[in-house]
């Protein structure tokens, strides 16, 4: 699962834009050429944000293809990974741009929880517990 190692990265940068707020959802431009599987890299976050601000927080994965452009006839396409002959005219020498990049694309923050008001919490710990024993 070479995931992990990509959302440490992932996390990473997550945890310096939050700036400590919390994390409910995050989005990542990830090349087809890493060939993340989104369920795995979901799990894989999971288990590296544990105990963190993006604890629980959901990911997903968008994907961006490489290009295959053609020396001979400088036909482009977009393709999900290495191709050995160009589509337009059958030529051999083909090369790749991009389909490598992992970006962190968006961040979702989570609301912030309430603190409670001050007042309301001093006024319940002065009042007794109320029970109604032998009634």
């Amino acid at each position: 699962m070479h995931e992990i190692s990509y959302c440490e990265g992932v996390l990473d940068a997550v945890l310096r834009r939050a700036n400590g707020r919390p994390v409910s959802r995050i989005g990542v431009r990830a090349g087809t050429l890493h060939r993340l599987v989104p369920a795995a890299f979901e799990q894989s976050f999971q288990l590296v944000a544990g105990g963190t601000i993006a604890e629980g927080a959901s990911t997903e994965v968008v994907p961006v293809p490489a290009t295959a452009v053609c020396r001979a006839c400088t036909h482009r396409t977009d393709t999900a990974g290495p191709i050995v002959s160009c589509p337009s005219c059958g030529g051999f020498e083909v090369d790749l741009e991009g389909g490598t990049e992992l970006v962190l694309a968006w961040v979702e923050y989570a609301e912030p929880v309430a603190a409670p008001h001050p007042r309301r919490e001093r006024t319940a710990a002065l009042i007794p517990e109320h029970t109604h024993e032998g009634a």
